[in-house]
């Protein structure tokens, strides 16, 4: 994988991390036990620290940064969705920012809250724990429920195992030139969308 020191830091990953051959981890980068680094995100600690605590994942085309001497942090079991940016900010345990979110400098977001997609969380911001923040500029929408709270580390949980499923089974191949009869699919997790759970909830017993 492209990794890269600067200034004599090398990044750290942790053996039972993934981390996608083709992430970009530059300088000071901790990436901790568990954790997921998918494809094409860039985590760049050419100025500030960055560190992934046990079980985070940042998914595909996420980009970390910050300014110098601050430090960049997803503690255990964050979760970032594809295409989300943190600069200079901390994501407390078990908290989501959803797809293509951006959470700007100082801020924060709290234990167990979910920042929606596409939400844009202003510097100094203090997102409350367990709580559903959403808009641009981002505002606090509501409590989060149990289920919501349940849903998220089930996903995340999800993220966990596909880091194992990597270790165990991602090799780079040849695409074949057509589909195979009874092509086989992947193992079928649990999870599901919040709008596929919620519309099981809602049929008729």
């Amino acid at each position: 994988m492209p990794c890269y020191a600067i200034d004599g830091v090398v990044p750290v990953i942790h053996p039972s991390a993934h981390v996608h051959p083709t992430a970009v981890l530059i300088g000071d980068v901790v990436v901790g036990p568990g954790c997921y680094v998918g494809p094409c995100a860039c985590l760049r600690g050419d100025f500030g620290r960055i560190v992934l605590h046990a079980g985070a994942n940042v998914q595909d085309t996420c980009v970390i940064h910050g300014f110098p001497n601050q430090d960049t942090v997803v503690e255990e079991n964050g979760h970032i969705g594809h295409g989300a940016v943190l600069h200079s900010c901390v994501v407390r345990r078990d908290a989501l920012v959803g797809m293509n979110a951006v959470v700007m400098d100082e801020a924060e977001v709290g234990e167990q809250a979910i920042v929606a997609a596409s939400a844009f969380v202003p510097a100094g911001t203090r997102v409350p724990p367990r709580t559903l923040m959403a808009g641009v500029p981002a505002k606090v929408i509501r409590p989060l429920r149990e289920e919501e709270i349940a849903w998220k580390l089930e996903g995340t949980r999800t993220y966990q195992a596909l880091t194992r499923r990597c270790q165990a089974s991602l090799v780079e191949v040849q695409p074949l030139s057509e589909e195979e009869a009874n092509r086989p699919r992947l193992p079928a997790a649990e999870v599901q969308s919040l709008i596929a759970t919620k519309r099981a909830e809602s049929k008729p017993a």
